[in-house]
């Protein structure tokens, strides 16, 4: 399972929308997925509890990116967008 992080904090409205946005992607991108490592799990990381997050998210937020790759996709995109960089080869690396 590829973990997928959702840079964010506490009362941020956009990280919500972010997530909105993400979950319903993610639900059937796992559905697809459903028997191969491909499947993806969204874990919102409190930028706050870490000072070098904040230095780097801090104005950015929300940001997504996976675990294992350092493609990031920052605010503001779309529900294409999304879906693009979560399904891209270069999310992938």
């Amino acid at each position: 399972m590829r973990k997928l992080f959702l840079y964010t904090t506490s009362g941020c409205h956009l990280c919500e929308i972010a997530e909105k946005i993400l979950q319903p992607i993610i639900i059937h991108l796992n559905r697809i997925n459903a028997s191969s490592a491909e499947s993806m799990q969204l874990l919102a990381v409190e930028i706050t509890d870490d000072e070098a997050l904040v230095e780097r998210y801090g104005i950015r937020i929300p940001v997504i990116k996976f675990a294992d790759s350092d493609e990031e996709l920052g605010w503001p995109f779309t529900d294409e967008e999304a879906f693009v960089f979560l399904t891209s080869e270069r999310a992938k690396t």
